[in-house]
């Protein structure tokens, strides 16, 4: 695996609402670029080499980064991948879509349910959101948020940009009925 750069953004909502958040709400990114493992091999029919090869050791790169970036027990997550012009889409799916990936950041937040994905291809500097969920109750309206991101120069046409989100709560100031109340 070809790491070009790793980003991290924390970002602390302190109103909402025009109400003060107490405790400040936090949200942590973090997202590498590496070089796409199946570039310039035209159709590659078994993504399973480049999977075993890159997802586990991706997994182990970025899930301790976000829990050491979030500061806090982590309440809810996501995962992204963003594949540059000269990739399939599939080819995020598979480094994202994997145990070999996934577990690494579900053990990390002590997480029992499925991390909740974005996934596009898209030229450098795209905007795309990582939709997050409660980490043990897919169910809990309070924990469904998604944070926006950017990386200015990442995906390059033969690159994967791979992200994980945590946050520390729910939203901040969320009101919405529990889900149990519609059923």
């Amino acid at each position: 695996m070809n790491v070009r750069k790793i980003t991290t953004i924390v970002e602390e909502i302190v109103t909402e609402g025009g109400q003060p958040v107490e405790p400040v709400a936090r949200i942590a990114v973090v997202a590498a670029v590496i070089d796409n493992p199946w570039h310039g091999q035209g159709f590659v029919a078994d993504l399973a080499e480049g999977i075993d090869a890159t997802a586990s050791d991706l997994g182990g790169l970025l899930a301790p980064r976000v829990v050491e970036a979030i500061g806090a027990p982590i309440e809810a997550y996501g995962k992204a991948a963003v594949v540059g012009l000269d990739g399939e889409i599939e080819h995020g799916s598979a480094l994202i879509h994997t145990l070999k990936f996934g577990d690494h950041f579900r053990n990390a937040a002590n997480a029992t349910t499925l991390l909740p994905a974005v996934e596009k291809r898209a030229a450098a500097g795209t905007t795309f959101d990582i939709p997050l969920k409660h980490i043990t109750d897919a169910t809990i309206r309070s924990h469904h948020q998604s944070v926006e991101i950017r990386v200015a120069d990442a995906p390059h046409a033969g690159e994967i940009l791979i992200a994980l989100a945590a946050a520390a709560q729910g939203r901040p100031k969320q009101r919405l009925a529990a889900l149990s109340t519609e059923q």
